[in-house]
């Protein structure tokens, strides 16, 4: 079993940056496809990005200012932020797929963190 653990979320200005994390527990996820989504309350859950063995998948949110990399000796994954628009205030989720499996709906994950909260100010 993975347990994923996100942080860095917080407060920041309209076009600033922020850099989340997400540490990987349980066993290694190097192999694993790994991905950020992000939800506010009453909508539903929203794919971001992923990194897999083939390469990493961009949704239009991400393309031009959001970045996915991994730190496979720190087990962690990260989601730079640049850019940020008030519209990105959210929570925003890590997600971990089981080796082999990859896509861009909550239901292709296995493994979820708690969330972390991002919010942008005007």
């Amino acid at each position: 079993q993975v347990q994923l653990v996100e942080s860095g979320g917080g407060l920041v200005q309209a076009g600033g940056s922020l850099k989340l994390s997400c540490a990987a527990s349980g066993r290694t996820v190097s192999r694993n496809t790994m991905a950020w989504f992000r939800q506010t309350p009453g909508k539903e859950r929203e794919f971001i990005i992923r990194s897999s063995s083939i390469g990493t998948y961009y949704s239009e949110t991400a393309k031009g200012r959001f970045t996915i990399s991994r730190d496979n000796a720190k087990n962690t994954v990260y989601l730079q932020m640049n850019s940020l628009k008030p519209e990105d205030t959210t929570v925003y989720y890590c997600a971990g797929g089981k080796v082999g499996r990859s896509g861009t709906r909550p239901l292709d994950y296995d493994y979820w963190g708690q969330g972390t909260q991002v919010t942008v100010s005007s």
